[in-house]
């Protein structure tokens, strides 16, 4: 069973344009429905699912399209998604359109987010160091 979509990230989702509307709405239900133990809410002004705190996947809309992003991508070996720089362990996939969501990928990429983390949320505490959890 999925996980309850916070009302604050249908209604980020329901403000969007459609077809950017359309890929919030995939990615939040397929996000919930595979990290069904994880916490969902508005963070840095987008939708961001949370394991014991630590923040795992999230997606944000770009001026070029959604974007999804997994703050421990980086260790996915995944080459589907794209790591931008070399100081944190995010990677992340741009979607234009909802055609383009792979719904295998993404589930794969789910299950490694959940097996694969990194701790963000003790980042600041440690000045800017990330070690591994899992």
């Amino acid at each position: 069973m999925a996980t309850k979509i916070a009302q604050e990230i249908l209604e980020y989702n329901a403000s969007k344009e459609a077809n950017d509307k359309a890929i919030c709405e995939v990615l939040a239900h397929e996000i919930s429905k595979h990290l069904p133990e994880a916490e969902n809410k508005i963070w840095h002004a987008h939708p961001v699912w949370f394991l014991n705190g630590n923040p795992i996947t999230g997606y944000d809309k770009l001026k070029a399209g959604v974007r999804l992003m997994f703050w421990s991508g980086a260790d996915f070996e995944e080459e589907g998604l794209n790591q931008v720089g070399k100081k944190f362990k995010d990677a992340s996939i741009l979607f234009t359109s909802v055609d383009e969501i792979n719904l295998k990928d993404l589930k794969r990429w789910l299950t490694k987010a959940r097996a694969i983390q990194w701790d963000y949320k003790n980042i600041v505490k440690r000045k800017g160091k990330l070690i591994r959890l899992k």
